[in-house]
């Protein structure tokens, strides 16, 4: 990681994890979304959130709302910012009608707040979260590059397009969301973003950047080696 200027943020919902990534000194910042917050188990938000902030209470973490009505997300937004300092308010670009985000984003802006516009994958709905944002504001733009690479699609150009947009404002932050690989980091470095996501089973392969190749074949073979022992069998 050393020579890279992108921010690492870890992405998850179990605080025993974010707690490990926030002690090693590495990580920039954190991540939640309902998805993970489902598969972790979350059972009340509010408690979970404030438990986050009191265990980090310097780096930036962000939490998004859940509603799809654009009326009770602006509710949901003003009690999440009154959660800590360093909470990031997380909007969905569009609700589930696809009707745009904008107008509520422009509209919680104003207030000072700090958002996290989340799911973006086209460089119209950069230009609009760009645009809606209030100068002297800190945000963050989500574009979901690994999702646009599972479509087939390759995440590079759009990404540096977007990179370009998003620092015409002072205050704006492209980050790379949905990683798939340590690959990313590099990628995301490449194009210009600020922030990348990982996963916990994405931090944990760090390690391996810069290790010889050679090495990570010989390990690689001990590591099958080391299964056929626990398997108990044999070919022949």
């Amino acid at each position: 990681m050393k020579g890279l200027s992108i921010k690492v943020f870890a992405d998850g919902a179990v605080i025993e994890d974010m707690v490990k990534a926030y002690e090693t000194g590495d990580i920039k910042g954190f991540t939640t979304n309902p998805s993970l917050m489902k598969k972790a188990g979350i059972q009340d938000y509010e408690a979970f959130a404030k438990d986050v902030i009191q265990k980090i209470p310097d780096l930036p973490i962000s939490f998004e709302v859940f509603e799809d009505d654009f009326d009770l997300m602006e509710k949901e937004a003003h009690k999440i910012a009154s959660w800590g300092e360093n909470v990031y308010i997380k909007i969905p670009i569009i609700n589930t009608k696809g009707e745009s985000s904008a107008p509520l984003i422009h509209k919680l802006s104003k207030c000072g707040y700090s958002l996290n516009i989340t799911a973006i994958l086209t460089l119209d709905q950069v230009r609009e979260t760009v645009d809606a944002f209030e100068l002297g504001t800190k945000n963050i733009v989500s574009v979901f590059a690994g999702r646009m690479a599972d479509s087939g699609v390759n995440p590079i150009p759009y990404m540096k397009e977007a990179a370009s947009i998003c620092h015409e404002k002072p205050g704006t932050e492209l980050l790379w969301a949905s990683s798939r690989e340590v690959y990313n980091i590099f990628q995301a470095e490449e194009c210009g973003a600020d922030i990348i996501t990982c996963t916990p089973a994405i931090l944990s392969k760090l390690p391996n950047i810069g290790k010889d190749l050679y090495q990570l074949s010989l390990e690689t073979v001990q590591g099958f080696n080391k299964d056929v022992k626990a398997l108990g069998y044999s070919v022949l």
